[in-house]
Protein backbone atom coordinates (compact mmCIF):
# COMPACT_ATOMS: atom_id res chain seq x y z
CA UNK A 1 0.00 0.00 0.00
CA UNK A 2 1.32 3.17 -0.95
CA UNK A 3 1.04 6.05 1.33
CA UNK A 4 -1.09 9.19 1.01
CA UNK A 5 0.52 12.69 0.98
CA UNK A 6 -1.18 15.36 2.96
CA UNK A 7 -2.91 17.93 1.10
CA UNK A 8 -0.88 20.69 0.87
CA UNK A 9 -1.36 24.06 2.64
CA UNK A 10 -1.83 27.34 0.38
CA UNK A 11 -1.62 30.60 1.23
CA UNK A 12 -1.48 34.05 -0.60
CA UNK A 13 2.00 36.75 0.83
CA UNK A 14 1.11 40.19 1.08
CA UNK A 15 4.42 40.90 -0.32
CA UNK A 16 7.32 38.91 -2.56
CA UNK A 17 9.38 36.23 -1.22
CA UNK A 18 12.92 35.92 -3.42
CA UNK A 19 13.51 32.29 -1.87
CA UNK A 20 9.86 31.67 -2.95
CA UNK A 21 10.49 32.91 -6.41
CA UNK A 22 13.17 30.93 -6.91
CA UNK A 23 11.74 27.85 -6.17
CA UNK A 24 9.21 28.30 -8.84
CA UNK A 25 11.33 29.45 -11.08
CA UNK A 26 13.73 26.65 -10.91
CA UNK A 27 10.68 24.19 -10.84
CA UNK A 28 8.93 25.73 -14.02
CA UNK A 29 12.90 25.71 -15.78
CA UNK A 30 12.99 22.14 -15.02
CA UNK A 31 9.45 21.18 -16.03
CA UNK A 32 10.35 22.57 -19.32
CA UNK A 33 13.53 21.08 -19.84
CA UNK A 34 11.25 18.09 -20.98
CA UNK A 35 9.41 19.98 -23.40
CA UNK A 36 12.19 21.74 -25.09
CA UNK A 37 14.62 18.56 -25.64
CA UNK A 38 16.44 18.73 -29.08
CA UNK A 39 17.14 22.38 -27.96
CA UNK A 40 19.88 24.70 -26.77
CA UNK A 41 20.04 24.70 -23.16
CA UNK A 42 17.85 27.88 -21.55
CA UNK A 43 20.40 30.10 -20.69
CA UNK A 44 20.32 33.46 -19.08
CA UNK A 45 21.90 36.91 -20.49
CA UNK A 46 22.56 40.05 -18.70
CA UNK A 47 24.40 42.73 -19.71
CA UNK A 48 25.29 45.80 -17.32
CA UNK A 49 25.66 49.32 -17.76
CA UNK A 50 28.17 50.69 -15.82
CA UNK A 51 28.40 54.52 -15.08
CA UNK A 52 31.48 55.61 -16.83
CA UNK A 53 32.75 57.78 -13.60
CA UNK A 54 32.17 54.90 -11.02
CA UNK A 55 32.33 52.11 -12.74
CA UNK A 56 28.82 51.48 -10.25
CA UNK A 57 25.92 49.14 -12.30
CA UNK A 58 23.61 51.85 -13.03
CA UNK A 59 21.03 49.51 -15.75
CA UNK A 60 21.63 47.19 -18.45
CA UNK A 61 19.41 44.55 -20.26
CA UNK A 62 17.81 41.16 -18.46
CA UNK A 63 17.17 38.52 -20.81
CA UNK A 64 16.39 34.39 -21.56
CA UNK A 65 17.56 32.45 -24.26
CA UNK A 66 15.03 29.53 -24.34
CA UNK A 67 13.82 27.15 -27.41
CA UNK A 68 15.88 29.41 -30.00
CA UNK A 69 14.22 32.37 -28.49
CA UNK A 70 15.60 35.53 -27.00
CA UNK A 71 13.10 36.82 -24.71
CA UNK A 72 13.97 40.56 -23.67
CA UNK A 73 12.82 40.88 -19.87
CA UNK A 74 13.95 43.86 -18.52
CA UNK A 75 15.81 47.02 -20.47
CA UNK A 76 16.90 50.07 -18.13
CA UNK A 77 18.84 53.20 -19.11
CA UNK A 78 19.40 55.62 -16.51
CA UNK A 79 17.82 59.40 -17.54
CA UNK A 80 21.23 60.52 -17.90
CA UNK A 81 22.00 58.26 -20.27
CA UNK A 82 19.25 58.35 -22.66
CA UNK A 83 19.23 59.56 -26.15
CA UNK A 84 22.46 58.75 -27.16
CA UNK A 85 21.77 55.42 -28.47
CA UNK A 86 22.59 52.76 -25.62
CA UNK A 87 18.98 51.08 -25.40
CA UNK A 88 19.82 49.78 -29.10
CA UNK A 89 22.99 49.14 -28.14
CA UNK A 90 22.27 47.10 -25.58
CA UNK A 91 19.39 45.08 -27.75
CA UNK A 92 21.67 44.77 -30.43
CA UNK A 93 24.85 43.58 -28.09
CA UNK A 94 22.02 41.24 -26.51
CA UNK A 95 20.68 39.85 -30.00
CA UNK A 96 24.40 38.99 -31.45
CA UNK A 97 25.12 37.22 -28.28
CA UNK A 98 21.39 35.59 -28.94
CA UNK A 99 22.44 34.23 -32.31
CA UNK A 100 26.13 33.23 -31.49
CA UNK A 101 23.89 30.70 -28.61
CA UNK A 102 21.75 29.19 -30.99
CA UNK A 103 18.55 31.91 -30.87
CA UNK A 104 16.98 32.70 -34.22
CA UNK A 105 14.44 35.65 -33.31
CA UNK A 106 13.60 37.94 -29.89
CA UNK A 107 10.35 39.14 -28.35
CA UNK A 108 9.66 41.86 -25.79
CA UNK A 109 7.22 43.47 -23.70
CA UNK A 110 5.82 47.32 -23.07
CA UNK A 111 3.51 49.45 -21.61
CA UNK A 112 5.65 52.56 -23.13
CA UNK A 113 4.71 53.75 -26.54
CA UNK A 114 8.02 55.99 -26.41
CA UNK A 115 9.59 52.50 -26.22
CA UNK A 116 7.26 50.57 -28.70
CA UNK A 117 8.61 52.66 -31.33
CA UNK A 118 12.10 52.34 -30.17
CA UNK A 119 11.95 48.59 -30.56
CA UNK A 120 10.10 49.11 -33.85
CA UNK A 121 12.71 51.67 -35.63
CA UNK A 122 14.97 48.24 -33.98
CA UNK A 123 13.45 45.75 -36.58
CA UNK A 124 10.82 44.47 -33.58
CA UNK A 125 6.90 43.92 -35.26
CA UNK A 126 4.27 44.11 -32.75
CA UNK A 127 2.38 40.76 -32.32
CA UNK A 128 -0.08 41.38 -29.80
CA UNK A 129 -1.61 43.70 -27.19
CA UNK A 130 -2.76 43.59 -23.70
CA UNK A 131 -5.29 46.21 -23.68
CA UNK A 132 -6.08 48.61 -20.59
CA UNK A 133 -2.85 47.64 -18.83
CA UNK A 134 -2.25 49.75 -17.33
CA UNK A 135 -6.10 50.80 -17.47
CA UNK A 136 -6.35 53.48 -20.08
CA UNK A 137 -3.01 52.53 -22.39
CA UNK A 138 -1.80 48.82 -23.11
CA UNK A 139 1.05 46.81 -22.87
CA UNK A 140 2.66 45.39 -26.32
CA UNK A 141 4.17 42.05 -27.25
CA UNK A 142 6.92 42.82 -30.13
CA UNK A 143 8.90 39.95 -31.75
CA UNK A 144 12.30 40.13 -34.48
CA UNK A 145 13.48 37.44 -36.98
CA UNK A 146 17.46 37.46 -35.52
CA UNK A 147 18.39 34.64 -38.53
CA UNK A 148 17.52 34.42 -42.18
Amino acid sequence: MSAVADNPLIEILDKGDEQLHRIILNGIRSFNERLFTNQPPGQDLTIALRDPRTGKAVGGLVSRMSGGWLAIEMIFVPEEFRGMGVATKLIAMAEKEAVKRGCHSAWLDTVSAEATRLYQRNGYAVFGELKDYPVGSSRMFLQKRLVP
